[in-house]
């Protein structure tokens, strides 16, 4: 029906083109026909007369009718246009197909003879593996046939092996028997060589004993001579100490202190026992601890020293707290200071009551020393005086009195360092011991104080 529609349009528009251009061809046809207009002189103008109005809507349809057919072939044009294109999509669409197909099938060629290429290798392949399995069975087989004639031959050599060990075996067991006998004639003989070296070794150890016994006699002799000598010379030294001390004494009552001063003294006193009152508390405790420690190292000896100084610390305790001291009419709170001394930099003055808690505290830091030092080799411990606790505490001897404790701890330390040395060498080169006690020689005493008199 479209169709038909499209044919009689089309008719239609050729019918018009045709009676259109015919009717434009006549006027241009009047135009070259016209010949060249000549100069003619003016005419007045004839009125212009008014066309009739029936052709001029004639000629009005006609180009309606010109532009409808133009229209309709410019349509049909398009339609046309548009149909070819669809064609050749269509035909480059079922060309691409083909050489899409064709692509395929040469692929799937391809494919097909990588298949048979690859099936053929397979094949090859395994009829290699299997000729390798093949020669690999035969290589076991034949290495299993040789191992088999290794291990017969191996028996048989060890079998031969054995049988000549066996020999040898009795060989060596009659060598050896008659080895023995003669070893055993020599071990009789040596013996007897040794028993009577032993004898000869045992009478000259007798007469090296009696011999050493005598030296010891004689050392102890001279030891105990050179310690009464100490002692003497130490009681000497003492008794000019004390004689000095009173003389001092003597001159120093004639002069006193101001009332002020003794205040002073008196306050500062004070102080200090309640200082060292609650020092000894924490002492204790960390000497209850160090102790505890010791226990565990197995230093039983420096455990009992450490033990025993714990106790004499105590007994020093109890012994201060029941102490009472009249300050107004004790000598040291009113007597002037009589000695000078020099000690991390500084000089320091004291009277005889103070130098005589000073002298006290070298003696006391020499005895502990020289137990803790022979405490220390008794345990075959190394030689370390400062990590003693004594030696750290220092404060043994110590009431809190006459002087202040950094000067007591001081000259505690430096009788207990040359107490260890002594204690732990097993030796008097610092000190001596007399009547159940240890003291510091009196020159060394002298060199450590190293006391001047003011006066």
């Amino acid at each position: 029906m479209r169709l038909s529609k499209t044919l009689i349009a089309a008719l239609l528009a050729a019918a018009l083109g045709t009676g259109g251009a015919w009717a434009q061809q006549e006027p241009e046809n009047e135009k070259k026909e016209k010949p060249p207009k000549q100069e003619e002189p003016a005419k007045p103008r004839p009125q212009p007369q008014r066309p009739p109005q029936e052709p001029q809507r004639q000629q009005q349809q006609r180009e309606q009718q010109q532009n409808r057919a133009q229209e309709q072939r410019q349509e049909q044009q398009r339609q046309q246009q548009q149909e070819q294109q669809q064609q050749r999509t269509q035909q480059q669409r079922a060309e691409q197909q083909r050489a899409q197909e064709q692509r395929q099938q040469e692929q799937q060629r391809q494919q097909q003879q990588e298949n048979r290429a690859r099936q053929e290798q397979d094949r090859t392949q395994q009829q290699r593996q299997q000729q390798e399995r093949q020669q690999q069975e035969q290589q076991r087989a034949n290495q299993q046939r040789e191992q088999q004639d290794r291990t017969q031959q191996q028996l048989q050599q060890q079998e031969r092996q054995q049988q000549e060990q066996q020999r040898a075996n009795q060989q060596r067991e009659q060598q050896d028997r008659t080895q023995q006998q003669r070893q055993e004639q020599q071990r009789q003989e040596q013996q007897r060589a040794q028993q009577e070296q032993q004898r000869g070794q045992q009478e000259q150890q007798r007469r090296e004993q009696a011999n050493q016994a005598e030296q010891r006699r004689a050392i102890s002799a001279q030891q105990e001579q050179i310690n009464r000598q100490r002692q003497q010379a130490a009681q000497q030294q003492w008794q000019q100490q004390q004689e000095r001390a009173r003389q001092e004494l003597q001159r120093s009552n004639q002069q006193r202190v101001s009332q002020q001063r003794q205040q002073q003294l008196i306050q500062q006193q004070q102080q200090q026992v309640a200082n060292y009152q609650r020092r000894l508390d924490e002492q204790q405790r960390r000497l209850a601890s160090q102790t505890a420690q010791l226990e565990q190292q197995r230093r039983m000896s420096q455990y009992r020293f450490q033990q025993a100084y714990l106790d004499r610390l105590r007994e020093q305790e109890a012994r201060i707290r029941s102490q009472r001291i009249d300050y107004y009419n004790d000598p040291y709170f009113y007597t002037a200071p009589a000695y000078r001394y020099y000690r991390a930099g500084n000089y320091y003055e004291t009277n005889q009551y103070g130098a005589e808690v000073l002298r006290r505290a070298i003696n006391a830091g020499y005895e502990e020393g020289f137990r803790a030092g022979e405490a220390d080799r008794q345990d075959g411990w190394r030689a370390d005086y400062q990590d003693n606790y004594a030696f750290q505490d220092a404060t043994y001897g110590y009431d809190g009195y006459y002087t202040g404790m950094d000067d007591y701890q001081y000259y505690f330390r430096q009788g207990f360092q040359r107490g260890y040395e002594d204690g732990y060498y097993g030796r008097f080169q610092y000190g001596y011991y007399a009547d159940g006690q240890y003291g510091v020689l009196g020159n060394i005493l002298s060199s450590i104080l190293n006391l001047q008199a003011l006066r």
